[in-house]
């Protein structure tokens, strides 16, 4: 017979991983307007929201051939970046790379729709100042206002609020269509918002969004990419009440939360975006026309397949 010490830490161990290997599970849905606040309002302007300048608008954008002061690099993730602050005062994070592009179309697209995002701009002229490394820049940019509020952590697709809600299943829904593979908690943020009349509120954010726009696929996804992109589809089929994505990436568990239900809503939110929206939304980020072109065609293709699932059951 073990003895009591050992069986104890045979149990625990045991119910650990159980933990580990078991599905999230889905709370029963919230109500819109309450509970889902922090993460989705619906966009009753939708059809004339400004996808060049997006929700700061052009009132907060960063000075284009501005100076920018130096406070410290930013070494985490994919793309290269710094910390800055305006000649106005205000605090930017930066990135350079592959995936400052992609992630204005996406933040852009994710807004439309009703999801927070923070004011995102690409410059393609500005300067560095206060730093002795010269070699970015006057590089495009992506510039993300981070002077508006505080951040209190990150939040998982799988912990969180709004498990068992339509809107949480139709943002990775959103993600997906636009070929999103990285949906990493790390990814995620949650805001601290100082509300104009005193007090705070919370809002989940989708935040880096750039490992978007080109193909999904093991063990990283491509970003950037119109050939990737338009080499994938969308939904290949429904099993099991849940759907069959073209989807190649790590987080399948993440996947499978999503309903048919889910896809038909949130391409239902974005077929009524316009295709000037769409072309402000890559023109924001300087894509070239014709690359904007073809992007926008395939992710009309991509919302006929989601809104095919509405009249295929």
């Amino acid at each position: 017979m073990r003895p009591p010490v050992l069986q104890r830490v045979i149990v625990l161990t045991v119910v650990a991983i159980a933990a580990i290997a078991s599905p999230a599970k889905e709370k029963p849905a919230g109500k819109p307007g309450d509970t889902l606040a922090p993460l989705w309002t619906e966009p009753k302007d939708l059809e004339s929201r400004d996808l060049f300048y997006g929700v700061g608008g052009k009132a907060k954008a960063p000075t284009p051939g501005g100076a920018y002061r130096y406070e410290k690099s930013d070494t985490t993730g994919h793309s290269k970046g710094y910390y800055v602050f305006g000649e106005d005062g205000r605090k930017w994070r930066i990135k350079i790379g592959s995936e400052a592009q992609s992630e204005i179309v996406v933040s852009r697209l994710l807004w439309a729709i009703g999801y927070h995002q923070p004011a995102l701009y690409y410059l393609a002229d500005w300067k560095l100042t206060g730093t002795d490394s010269g070699d970015d820049e006057m590089k495009p940019g992506r510039f993300r206002l981070i002077s508006e509020h505080e951040t209190e952590g990150e939040w998982s697709f799988r912990e969180n609020p709004f498990l068992g809600t339509r809107e949480l299943r139709g943002l990775i829904a959103a993600n997906l269509l636009l070929n999103n593979w990285d949906l990493d908690e790390s990814n995620n943020r949650i805001y601290r918002v100082e509300r104009k009349g005193g007090g705070a509120e919370l809002r989940y954010v989708c935040q880096d969004v750039g490992g978007s726009l080109g193909k999904t696929r093991l063990p990283v996804g491509s970003r950037n990419k119109i050939v990737d992109f338009e080499s994938q589809d969308y939904v290949l089929g429904v099993e099991d009440g849940r759907v069959l994505f073209d989807y190649h990436g790590r987080h399948g568990a993440t996947v499978r939360m999503v309903t048919p239900e889910d896809v038909v809503w949130a391409c239902r939110l974005f077929s009524r975006l316009s295709d000037k929206q769409l072309r402000d939304a890559f023109r924001a980020a300087e894509y070239p026309d014709d690359v904007a072109a073809r992007y926008i065609t395939k992710i009309r293709d991509k919302i006929r397949q989601g809104l095919a699932l509405g009249t295929s059951r």
